[in-house]
């Protein structure tokens, strides 16, 4: 028969909890020794406690997250022959990468009903063929994540110009009844080095832009692209702070909404070198996007950076997931980070600073008006040095970079494209915003000095 020990200990409150540990550093400071202050602002404690416990509600799916494998339309055969082979060994959503119009009969031959999601990225933005297609995929769900801002950010300009964009997004919502028409990519920011109160303050000033602009029946058309770090509970924190608070700002559009929210691996934290631990990093940033309750899931290769894609890092990629997912009890797991109390702190933290800054974004003028003035890009470089200072100081650390290399390791013959970002000399309207990863510097001298 089991013994309960419980009733035989009297509960401790935070303070004596406090107390204790004063006695045992003895003299030290505690906020000095014990409390840590994040890139974000945000303070991490020795202990929480139900006497400090604040519970948000997170409006969280019901239904279990989506296996996507990204896809690049070099051509529609190839493309749809991947998207099958994809299919039948496990994922149940294809993210479609093109960079100009195809053939959507061609490429969707024999993919259609087969309770499938597919989810598009364009380079341009052709109103004719986004309705056609449309219109083709009207049975199956579909996401188009057309992103004029986004654009604008990443390359510094409009898709054609600001009225056109806008004229554009106009039509495609009445005649794209289905979601969802509009994406927000907030993986740029965090690529490009921002911390997660920027990415979230970002994002939802990014989303409110559409609202303010085609009003506030888009917000269920909406699809947050978000990139996961390595710094494991605050990116659990991260969505559910997105969904608490987009949920919060579409209310004053008299909506209630559930963010949906499509999520990988980031690439900032990435590495030529040593390449195997990518997969290390990418398996924790999965683990993150699942337990924060993302709806689709797409993970990235371990030799992503240097290698074109190939059949083997895509299944050891999507086989990740579904180890994860069928293996490692993760199946249904996007409410379990609920009741935490480190993870509850965390995400009301996060809710409150990225709150603050949100509203500073919209006293401004709005994300737009701060994005043409470089105060977006400004931030979001900040930070980056901030990071990058971090990383040659050896307190970020990236195994077999900056630490515990493999000296004879070399790569330069076996990088299959560009893997630095180069110069952009065309004209833009704004300074766009540049991913950039941490390991860059270092790598550069290596290739270098490789024999």
């Amino acid at each position: 028969m089991a013994v309960s020990f419980l009733n035989d200990f009297k509960p401790s409150s935070s303070t004596e909890w406090k107390q204790k540990i004063q006695v045992d550093l003895k003299g030290a400071d505690y906020n000095e020794t014990l409390l840590t202050n994040t890139l974000e602002g945000v303070t991490i404690k020795p202990f929480y406690h139900l006497d400090t416990f604040k519970k948000l509600t997170i409006p969280t799916p019901t239904t279990n997250f989506k296996i996507c494998q990204n896809i690049q339309i070099n051509t529609e055969i190839e493309a749809n022959k991947l998207a099958t082979n994809a299919i039948v060994k496990g994922a149940n959503s294809i993210k479609f990468v093109a960079k100009k119009s195809f053939n959507f009969v061609q490429l969707f031959e024999n993919l259609l009903g087969k309770n499938c999601q597919f989810h598009f990225n364009f380079s341009d933005l052709d109103q004719n063929f986004l309705v056609e297609l449309s219109a083709f995929l009207r049975n199956e769900t579909f996401y188009l994540n057309i992103d004029p801002i986004g654009n604008l950010a990443s390359t510094g300009n409009w898709f054609y110009n600001y009225k056109k964009d806008f004229e554009i997004l106009s039509t495609l919502s009445s005649k794209i009844k289905k979601p969802y028409l509009l994406g927000v990519n907030i993986d740029l920011y965090q690529n490009a080095g921002a911390n997660i109160v920027q990415q979230i303050a970002y994002g939802l000033a990014h989303a409110n832009e559409y609202l303010n602009q085609i009003g506030g029946e888009i917000a269920n058309q909406i699809q947050f692209n978000i990139a996961i770090g390595n710094n494991y509970f605050f990116e659990i924190s991260k969505i559910r702070a997105i969904r608490y608070l987009y949920n919060l700002i579409t209310n004053t559009y008299n909506q209630n909404t559930i963010a949906q929210v499509f999520a990988q691996p980031s690439l900032r934290n990435k590495t030529i070198y040593d390449y195997n631990v990518n997969m290390l990093r990418t398996t924790t940033e999965c683990m993150s996007a699942i337990l924060g309750g993302a709806n689709t899931i797409a993970n990235i290769s371990y030799d992503a950076v240097f290698h074109n894609p190939n059949d083997f890092g895509d299944r050891i990629a999507r086989n990740q997931l579904l180890i994860l997912k069928e293996e490692s009890y993760f199946k249904n797991a996007q409410n379990i980070a609920t009741n935490s109390y480190y993870i509850e702190e965390i995400t009301n933290q996060l809710v409150e600073k990225s709150l603050s800054l949100f509203k500073d974004i919209e006293k401004s003028g709005g994300f737009l008006k701060q994005l043409k003035q470089g105060t977006i890009q400004r931030k979001i470089q900040e930070n980056s040095k901030k990071e990058q200072q971090l990383f040659n100081e050896k307190k970020i650390i990236l195994v077999g970079t900056n630490a515990f290399k493999q000296e004879n390791e070399t790569l330069k013959n076996k990088l299959e494209k560009p893997i630095f970002p180069k110069k952009n000399y065309k004209k833009t309207s704004i300074i766009p915003i540049i991913p950039k990863r941490l390991s860059e510097n270092i790598e550069q001298n290596r290739l270098k000095n490789e024999a």
